[in-house]
C-alpha cells in the first residue's frame, strides 16, 4: 500500500503551475454576447513583440547601469472596462541608443472575438532597491485592437503602436466606457512605438485543451502534457505527449469521524442555517434539507486547466465490511454481508464501477477528485396545479477535494492501493468552488502525513492500473495472476457476440462520463415513469424489480414512451461491440482505433419497471358501485351454482405453491369479465370520448385476443355529478350495428387444464399467475387510436384451494403525451424548427376500466386428457435395436422390425409402379402384385407379353402387320424397353436405401417454443468390430451438437439428466460437416444435441375489432394459433468413416405458444429506421452468492431483419437493450419478438416481450397556439372502394375536412384539410387516421409533429380568487375595437375549465369598446396558474391576447 505523505509534498510541482496559472475570468456579459453572436469557437493567436523606441526617456535614467525594461500584456474589455485573464510580464531587457529590443513571442487562445477585447501593453522601468526588491514604475501604455470592423485599422499582419502617457488604470475611467477610438482622450507619447506582428496560429487548435482561454503564455513555459521542443518555443509546431489509458478502481472515501455522524452535523447546520435566513411557512412547518444525491468529480488537471470535463459518479454508502471491489488481505473480493454487516450503518462511500482515465507521463499532471453532495429543500407550497408532493429544490455543495500526482517521483504506486487525504475549507482548488469546513482546531485542517499517530483525517483510497498492462499480460504470468484474472474473469461483465464462445475482457467496461445534472434538471419534478398515481414517492427512492425471472409486468404503453430523467450518458446502437484486446494485429497495421466517447441520444430510453402497476383500489362512490352492481352483470359460480369468493384486490394473496398442486380441482377455468369504464375529462377530447371500444391482450401462451366493438352505455334514469361520473356500462355491438343490451359486459374464459399443460407445466402456470400482470389494451373502435394501456395482476386468480374465487378490479387506463418547451414566436422562429429540442412525457389518465377476473375450479377431464395431453419423453434418445438380419427376397416390412406403415406402403408402391410409362393400357386383373418378384429369372420375358397385350388392344394394323412373327415383336418391345431399364434401377437403388436407412433411423417427438432450448442425448452405438471416428452432420442449424463442457453439464443439471459426463470429447475442424467423434468397437455414447429456435411466425391480424362472438374465446383462439415456431422435421446423421450413416435421428418438432411477458408499442415515422434503447433495471440473480457479481443479460430478436443487442457499460448501472428496426409504409404495423436471457447459456428466456412499431406518415406543421392553421393531406385509393372516414387524436385541437364519411375509388387521390388550433405551446404529437367505416380497418395513419409557438402577449392581468369559494370570482377587461369598422370577434381560453366568458362571440363598431366579462371557475387548493385569452376573428386568426395570472389564496 502507498500511502501518500502529504498533500501539498505530493503536488509541488503541480502547484507551481498552479499558482502561475491563476487568471481572471472575463466579463459573464461579455461571455453570454460572444456566444449570442455565434464565436463558440476559440482562436488561437501568435503574438511577436520585437522592438520599442523610447525616445521620451530621460537619459539620467537610460544611463543608469542597473534599470531595465519590460513589458507587461494584459487582456482589456472596453466595454466593461474590466481587465482579465492573466497579465505576461517579459525578460527584463536594457535599452540601447533609446531603442529596447525585447524579441519574444506569446501565444493565447480566445473565443471572445469581440471588438471591445483589447491587449493592453504597458511599459514598466526596474530599478533595483536597497533590499533586493525591484521598484517598478509605468513609461507608457498602448493597445492593441484584435477585432475591429474598420477597415483602416488591420487585425492580422505587423502593426506599429505608439504609446501613451499615463497608466493602464486610466483606462477603467467612465469616460472612457464605450468609447470606439481612444485616440482623442489619450495623449501620445512623442517618439515611442512598439513594432509587433500579430497573426492567426491554427495550430494551436490541437493543444487548446492543455491551455484555458485568455492566457497569455511563452512557448518556454511549463505545460504539463506537451513536448518540450529543442528551440524552445513549444507551442510554435506544438507537440502533444502520448496519452495512455489507465483505471481507477476500488474507489472508497472514508469520511470523519463516521460518516453517519459527519452527514448528520452536515444536515444540523445546513438546516440550522436556513431556519435562520428562511421564514417558515404559513403553517409554522419547519423545511427540512435532506442529502439527495452524493457525487464525485473526476478529472485530470496540468496545473493550468482540466484535459477533459471531470466525469461525475454517484457514490453509494458501503458498510465497512462490503467494499465490493477492493481487495483485503483476506481475500474476500466479493461483496458478501453476513447478519451483522448487514444491520450495521454504511461506514464509507464507494464506487462499485471503474473509471476510464486518460494520463501523460509528466510530474505536474494530477488526478483531482471532488466529492460534492446534492442537497434537495421544499420550496413552496402544494398549488391545484401540481399533483405530486410539494415541489424540492436542489443545490450542490463541494465537501472536500484532493489532488493527487502519479508520475511524481518516487512513483511506486503501481500494484498498490493510494490513501490520499482529503482538503476542505478556503483554499484555491481547481474547481473554483467554496469547500465545507467545519469548526475544527487549525492543525486538524491543515494536511498532515497519514502515517501519523493519532491523526484522523477524510480520506479517499483507490486503485490505478494501467489499461495495456492489462491487455498485454506476460507469458510467463505467476499462478496466483491467473487466479486473480480468473477472478476478475467471472466478475466482469460480457456483451454479446456473433459465437458463443467466451473471450476474457481485455480492460475493464467503459466508464461514460456522469450525469452532470444542472440547478434546474435537479428542482424539476420526478419523471420517473409511475403508473400508480397514488404513489408519492420521489425520485430517487424508486423501486426497481431486484431479479428478472418473470417478474410483474407494467403498462408496456405508458413505459414505451416514457423519458428517464436520470439517464445522462449512453452508448449509441451504431457502436462496436468488440473489444479492443479482440483488435487483430493486421487491424494495427492499418492505424489506431478510434476511442467511443459517451454520447447522449436524443431519443429517451424506454424504462421496463416491473413493480408498478395500475392502481387496482377503488376510487369510485357508493352511487358508481350500486350503478356497477345493478347492471346485471352474470355472476361467477362454481360447478355446484354457489357464486365465487370475493376476494379484496388491495390485500395480500398468500401463495402456497404445494396446495394448489394437491387441488382436487386439477382443471381451472379462468373468467375475465369487462364490466364498464369510466370516462375522465381530457384536454383535447369531448366529454363523450370514447364511445365505442375494443380490447387487445394476450392471456398466458394462449393466441392474442382481439375483442369485439363493445358500446358505453350512460344510463339517462340516474343523475350524474359533474364531479362524480357514473362508469359506462360496456355493451357489446352485433355486426349489424345493433347494440347487445339484454346481456351486458363482456366475458372471455379460458380453459387451462391436463389435456392443456404439458407434463410438469402447471408449475409454471401457477408461478405465471403469482408473479405476472396482464397487459390490456383499449382501443377506440370508430378512430381505431389507442386509448390507453394497463395491467391487471393475475395473482387474484390463484384459487388456493377453494372451488372458486373473484375480484373486481378498477384499474386506471394509461397513455403518455410528449410536449416540447414552448418558445416564444420571433421572426426568426417562423419556418424553422430545432433539431434537438428536450421533450417532457406527462402520463395521462385517459379512464378507468371495471374488470372482474375470476378462476373456477373443475375436475379433470379424462377423455380430453386422454385425447390431448402431450406425451411424456425422457431427455434420452435410445435407439431400437433390430433383431434379425437382412434374409433376401421380397423387401417387405416382414424382415425388418419396428418399422412404420409407410415403409410397407412405399415397398408395394415400388412393386405396381414398376413400368409407369403403360400402366394405363393394362387390366387391374392382368398384373397381381403379390405374384412378382422383383428378382424372378422370367420377369423380363412378363414384361415383354405385357407390351405385345397393350400392342395388341390399341393397334389397329392390318393382317399383313398382325402376322409379323414373335421373335420381331420382342426384339422392338425389347428395344423400346430399353431407355427404361436404368430409371428402374436408380428406383430400385432408391428404394432399397429408403428402406435401409428406415431401419437405422429412431424418431423423436419434440416441443418446442419461441427461444427454450430442448435438451436431448442420443444413445451411439458403434455396432462394428474396430473403431470408428463419425462425424455428425444436423440439416437444421436450429439442432446443433453441445461441444463445450460447461454447456453440456449445465443442461445436464437444469434436466436433471444421470448420465455420464466427458471432456473433450469431440473434435472440431474447419471444412468438415460437423464434429467429429471417436468410438471404440462395440462402444456406446451418448451425444448431447439442443434444439432452439429464434424465429417465428410475425403474421398478425389487421388493426381494428373482431366480429367473432367472444364468449368462448378461448376455444375460438385456439383454432387460430399464430406467432410460433414452424413445425419441422430435422434429421442428424451419424456417418461413419466411409461416409455411409450409422445411426439417423429424425427430430420432429411440434410447435407450442409462449408466454408474452410485456408489450410495447411504439409510434414512428414510416420509411426510416426506429432507434430505441430499451432500458433495463440493475438486476442480481438470486442463485449467485456474490451480490457484486454482474448478471449476464444478452438477448435475441424474432425478427432477422431487426438489430438487436446490449451492452453494458458500468458494473452496477442499469443496462439497455437496442434495437434498430427497418421502416415500413404507413400503416404498416411490424410485430417481433424481443427474449432476454439471464444465463450464460441461454437454456430459457427470463423474459420474453412483444413489440410493435406502428409507422405513420409523418407531416410538420408549425403553427401559434390560439391561431387556427390549415395543413393538406393527400390520401390514396387501394385497389378497391371504400367507405372512408377520418380521425384525430385531439378532435377539438384538429379538424378534418370533409368529417364525414367520403367514397374513396380505386387509384383515387382524395385531399384532405386539416384545420389545426392547439392551446398549449410546446412540440407535441397527434395522430390522424383513415378508418374504413365497413371493415373497420385502418387505411393510412399520419403522425402530426407540432411545433406550437406562443403568441406575442398584448396586455398582462393579475386577480386573486379565494379559495374554497362556490361562487367564484367575475372581473372584467375592456377591449377596444382598432378598426374603423364594425368587426365580429370570437373569445377563446386555453384553460375552457378555470375560466369561462360571459359571451363567447361579441360584434362591435370601428373604435368602440367592449367589456369582456370573465368567470372564474372556484378551485379547492392555494396556488397560482396563468390563463391566455384570445380574441379571434371568424377566421380564427388572433388579433390579440390577454395573459391572467390568478391567485387562488
Amino acid at each position: 500500500m502507498v500511502k501518500t505523505e502529504d498533500v501539498s509534498t505530493m503536488a509541488d510541482g503541480w502547484t507551481e503551475v498552479f499558482e502561475r496559472s491563476r487568471l481572471v475570468p472575463p466579463p459573464s456579459q461579455t461571455v453570454h454576447l460572444a456566444v449570442e453572436s455565434h464565436f463558440t469557437q476559440s482562436l488561437g493567436f501568435q503574438l511577436s513583440l520585437n522592438r520599442l523606441t523610447a525616445a521620451h526617456l530621460p537619459q539620467e535614467v537610460s544611463g543608469g547601469e542597473n534599470v531595465t525594461y519590460q513589458l507587461r500584456v494584459t487582456l482589456f474589455d472596453k466595454n466593461h472596462l474590466y481587465f482579465f485573464g492573466k497579465t505576461w510580464k517579459s525578460q527584463p531587457q536594457r535599452m540601447k541608443n533609446s531603442k529596447i529590443s525585447f524579441n519574444e513571442v506569446l501565444y493565447f487562445h480566445t473565443s471572445l472575438q469581440l471588438p471591445s477585447t483589447v491587449v493592453v501593453l504597458e511599459l514598466v522601468s526596474l530599478s533595483p532597491r536597497p533590499d533586493g526588491s525591484q521598484h517598478a514604475l509605468g513609461r507608457g501604455f498602448t493597445l492593441l485592437e484584435l477585432f475591429t470592423n474598420r477597415p483602416e485599422v488591420p487585425t492580422d499582419g505587423d502593426r506599429r503602436l505608439n504609446l501613451h502617457h499615463g497608466s493602464p488604470r486610466g483606462l477603467l475611467h467612465p469616460l472612457l466606457k464605450d468609447t470606439v477610438d481612444y485616440g482623442s482622450l489619450l495623449k501620445t507619447i512623442d517618439g515611442a512605438h512598439l513594432e509587433c506582428v500579430i497573426k492567426n496560429h491554427p495550430v494551436l487548435a490541437s493543444v487548446m485543451h492543455l491551455l484555458p482561454e485568455n492566457v497569455l503564455i511563452s512557448g518556454d513555459e511549463n505545460i504539463p502534457g506537451l513536448a518540450a521542443s529543442p528551440t524552445g518555443d513549444a507551442l510554435l509546431r506544438p507537440q502533444l505527449l502520448k496519452m495512455l489509458p489507465f483505471t481507477l478502481s476500488r474507489l472508497t472515501i472514508t469520511l470523519q469521524p463516521s460518516l453517519e455522524k459527519f452527514e448528520s452535523q452536515l444536515l444540523q447546520l445546513i438546516n440550522a442555517d436556513c431556519q435562520n435566513t428562511k421564514q417558515p411557512g404559513p403553517e409554522g412547518a419547519l423545511k427540512t434539507v435532506v442529502i439527495q444525491e452524493r457525487r464525485l468529480h473526476v478529472g485530470v488537471h496540468n496545473g493550468w486547466c482540466f484535459l477533459n470535463k471531470p466525469q461525475v459518479v454517484v457514490l453509494e454508502p458501503l458498510a465497512s465490511g462490503a467494499r465490493g471491489r477492493a481487495d483485503s488481505a483476506s481475500k474476500q473480493s466479493t461483496l458478501t454481508k453476513d447478519s451483522s454487516t448487514a444491520s450495521a450503518p454504511p461506514q464509507m462511500l464507494g464506487l462499485r464501477s471503474n473509471l476510464d482515465l486518460r494520463l501523460t507521463n509528466h510530474p505536474a499532471l494530477a488526478i483531482v477528485f471532488q466529492l460534492e453532495f446534492v442537497f434537495s429543500a421544499p420550496i413552496g407550497r402544494e398549488t391545484m396545479l401540481s399533483a405530486t408532493s410539494t415541489s424540492r429544490a436542489a443545490f450542490l455543495q463541494c465537501l472536500r477535494w484532493g489532488i493527487w500526482c502519479p508520475f511524481k517521483e518516487p512513483a511506486d504506486w503501481k500494484g498498490g492501493e493510494i490513501r490520499l487525504a482529503l482538503q476542505g475549507g478556503a483554499k484555491p482548488n481547481p474547481y473554483g468552488v467554496m469547500v465545507y469546513s467545519t469548526e475544527m482546531p487549525a492543525k486538524s485542517q491543515s494536511p498532515a502525513p497519514l502515517s501519523a499517530p493519532g491523526t484522523a483525517q477524510d480520506t479517499i483510497t483507490f486503485r490505478l492500473l494501467s489499461s495495456l498492462e492489462k491487455k498485454s499480460p506476460s507469458p510467463k504470468a505467476s499462478l496466483r495472476t491467473k487466479q486473480q484474472d480468473a477472478s476478475r474473469q467471472r466478475r466482469s461483465p460480457s456483451s454479446p457476440s456473433q459465437g458463443r464462445k467466451y473471450v476474457p475482457p481485455a480492460s475493464p467496461p467503459d466508464s461514460p462520463q456522469g450525469p452532470g445534472l444542472s440547478l434546474s434538471q435537479l428542482a424539476a419534478t420526478s419523471r420517473y415513469p409511475t403508473i400508480s398515481h397514488s404513489s408519492s414517492a420521489l425520485p430517487w427512492q424508486q423501486s426497481f424489480p431486484s431479479l428478472l425471472h418473470p417478474s410483474p409486468l407494467a403498462s408496456a404503453h405508458q413505459l414505451s414512451h416514457v423519458a428517464y430523467s436520470g439517464v445522462s450518458n449512453i452508448a449509441h446502437l451504431e457502436m462496436d461491440l468488440q473489444r479492443d484486446g479482440d483488435v487483430s494485429p493486421s487491424a494495427l497495421d492499418e492505424g489506431d482505433q478510434l476511442q467511443e466517447l459517451p454520447f447522449t441520444p436524443v431519443h429517451a430510453p424506454v424504462i421496463t419497471l416491473g413493480m408498478n402497476v395500475p392502481s387496482s383500489c377503488s376510487v369510485s362512490s357508493r352511487s358508481s358501485m350500486a350503478h356497477l352492481y345493478s347492471a346485471g352483470f352474470p355472476d361467477i359460480v362454481d360447478c355446484s351454482g354457489q357464486v365465487a369468493e370475493v376476494l379484496d384486490p388491495t390485500e395480500p394473496v398468500p401463495f402456497d405453491p404445494q396446495r394448489e398442486e394437491t387441488d382436487q380441482l386439477q382443471g381451472n377455468l379462468l373468467v375475465f369479465q369487462f364490466l364498464a369504464f369510466s370516462r375522465i375529462p381530457t384536454a383535447g377530447v369531448g366529454p363523450n370520448w370514447p364511445d365505442n371500444i375494443y380490447f387487445t391482450f394476450q392471456f398466458y401462451r394462449f393466441p392474442p385476443v382481439t375483442s369485439q366493438q363493445l358500446k358505453l352505455l350512460t344510463s339517462d334514469k340516474v343523475q350524474q355529478k359533474v364531479g362524480d361520473p357514473l362508469p359506462c356500462v360496456l355493451a357489446s355491438i352485433n355486426k349489424d350495428g345493433t347494440v347487445n343490451t339484454a346481456s351486458p359486459g363482456l366475458q372471455v374464459q379460458f380453459r387451462v387444464d391436463d389435456g392443456f399443460l404439458r407434463p410438469g407445466e402447471k408449475r409454471w402456470f401457477l408461478r405465471y399467475l403469482a408473479l405476472h400482470t396482464m397487459h390490456v389494451d383499449i382501443w377506440d373502435s370508430d378512430s381505431l387510436l389507442l386509448i390507453g394501456s394497463t395491467a391487471i395482476e393475475l395473482k387474484y386468480m390463484l384459487r388456493q384451494g377453494k372451488s372458486a374465487v373473484q375480484a373486481l378490479h378498477e384499474v386506471e387506463v394509461l397513455t403518455t403525451d410528449y410536449v416540447g418547451e414552448d418558445t416564444l414566436l420571433t421572426s426568426a422562429d417562423l419556418g424553422q424548427r430545432s433539431a434537438i429540442s428536450p421533450m417532457t412525457v406527462h402520463t395521462i389518465v385517459r379512464g378507468r376500466l371495471h374488470i372482474r377476473t375470476g378462476n373456477i375450479g373443475c375436475p379433470a377431464d379424462q377423455s380430453r386428457r386422454a385425447a390431448e395431453a402431450m406425451q411424456s419423453h425422457s431427455h434420452i434418445i435410445t435407439p431400437r435395436e433390430v433383431t434379425g438380419g437382412f434374409r433376401g427376397g421380397s423387401l417387405t416390412s416382414r424382415n425388418i422390425l419396428q418399422l412404420n406403415a409407410a415403409n410397407t406402403a412405399q415397398a408395394h408402391r415400388l412393386e405396381i409402379d414398376r413400368v409407369p410409362s403403360f400402366r394405363r393400357g393394362i387390366r387391374a386383373d392382368t398384373v397381381v402384385p403379390g405374384e412378382h418378384s422383383l428378382n424372378g429369372p422370367d420377369d423380363e420375358r412378363h414384361k415383354l407379353n405385357c407390351m405385345a397385350a397393350v400392342r395388341q388392344r390399341e393397334g389397329k394394323e392390318d393382317a399383313k402387320a398382325s402376322k409379323v412373327t414373335d421373335r420381331n415383336k420382342e426384339a422392338r418391345l425389347a428395344k423400346e424397353l430399353y431407355p427404361i431399364k436404368p430409371t428402374e434401377e436408380r428406383n430400385k437403388a432408391e428404394g432399397i436405401a429408403n428402406m435401409l436407412s428406415q431401419a437405422i433411423t429412431t424418431q423423436h417427438l419434440l416441443y418446442a417454443s419461441l427461444g427454450s432450448a430442448e435438451y436431448m442425448e442420443f444413445v451411439l452405438k458403434n455396432p462394428f468390430n474396430v473403431p470408428q471416428t463419425v462425424t455428425i452432420h444436423s440439416d437444421d442449424p436450429e439442432l446443433s451438437v453441445i461441444t463445450n463442457t460447461d454447456e453440456w453439464g449445465y443442461f445436464k443439471a437444469l434436466t436433471k439428466t444421470l448420465t455420464p459426463l466427458e471432456e473433450n470429447m469431440f473434435h472440431l475442424e474447419d471444412g468438415t460437416a460437423g464434429p467429429r467423434v471417436y468410438l471404440r468397437p462395440k462402444e456406446s455414447i451418448h451425444i448431447p444435441l439442443k434444439y432452439q429456435s429464434f424465429l417465428c411466425d410475425h403474421t398478425m391480424s389487421p388493426q381494428g375489432p373482431s366480429f367473432l362472438p367472444t364468449g368462448k374465446g378461448s376455444q375460438v383462439a385456439k383454432k387460430n394459433l399464430s406467432n410460433i415456431v414452424a413445425a419441422k422435421t430435422v434429421k442428424v446423421t451419424f456417418k461413419a468413416e466411409d461416409g455411409k450413416p450409422m445411426a439417423i435421428c429424425q427430430v420432429n418438432v411440434e410447435p407450442t405458444p409462449h408466454v408474452v411477458d410485456q408489450t410495447f408499442r411504439l409510434y414512428h415515422p414510416e420509411l426510416c429506421f426506429l432507434k430505441k434503447a430499451i432500458r433495463l433495471p440493475p438486476w442480481h440473480d438470486p442463485t449467485v452468492g456474490d451480490p457484486s457479481a454482474r448478471m449476464r443479460i444478452s438477448v435475441r430478436c424474432s425478427d432477422p431483419n431487426v438489430i438487436c443487442q446490449t451492452r453494458m457499460l458500468v458494473p452496477g448501472e442499469p443496462q439497455d437493450v437496442y434495437l434498430k428496426v427497418p421502416g415500413s409504409p404507413s400503416p404498416h404495423i411490424k410485430m417481433f419478438f424481443v427474449m432476454v436471457f439471464t444465463d450464460k447459456w441461454m437454456a430459457a428466456p427470463s423474459q420474453i416481450w412483444q413489440i410493435y412499431v406502428h409507422f405513420l406518415e409523418r407531416v410538420d406543421v408549425s403553427c401559434v397556439s390560439g391561431q387556427r392553421s390549415c395543413q393538406s393531406l393527400v390520401l390514396r385509393g387501394r385497389q378497391a372502394v371504400r367507405k372512408v372516414k377520418c380521425f384525430s387524436s385531439h378532435p377539438q385541437e384538429i379538424e378534418v375536412d370533409p368529417d364525414s364519411v367520403f367514397i374513396l375509388p380505386p387509384a383515387a387521390v382524395q385531399e384532405l384539410q386539416l384545420k389545426v388550433q392547439p392551446w398549449r405551446a410546446g412540440s407535441r404529437f397527434l395522430y390522424v387516421n383513415a378508418v374504413d367505416v365497413e371493415h373497420r380497418r385502418l387505411v393510412t395513419s399520419w403522425l402530426l409533429c407540432l411545433n406550437v409557438h406562443r403568441p406575442i402577449l398584448s396586455k398582462a392581468f393579475e386577480v386573486s380568487v379565494p379559495v374554497s369559494g362556490w361562487r367564484g370570482n367575475s372581473r372584467k377587461i375592456t377591449y377596444v375595437n382598432p378598426y374603423t369598422s364594425s368587426r365580429t370577434f370570437l373569445l377563446r381560453s386555453d384553460h375552457p375549465d378555470l375560466l369561462q366568458f360571459k359571451e363567447d362571440k361579441f360584434q362591435i363598431g370601428g373604435g368602440e369598446s367592449y367589456s369582456i366579462g370573465l368567470r372564474f371557475a372556484p378551485s379547492q387548493s392555494p396556488g397560482s396558474t396563468e390563463i391566455l385569452v384570445y380574441v379571434n376573428n371568424l377566421e380564427e386568426k388572433t388579433e390579440e391576447t390577454f395573459c391572467v395570472k390568478v391567485n387562488y389564496s
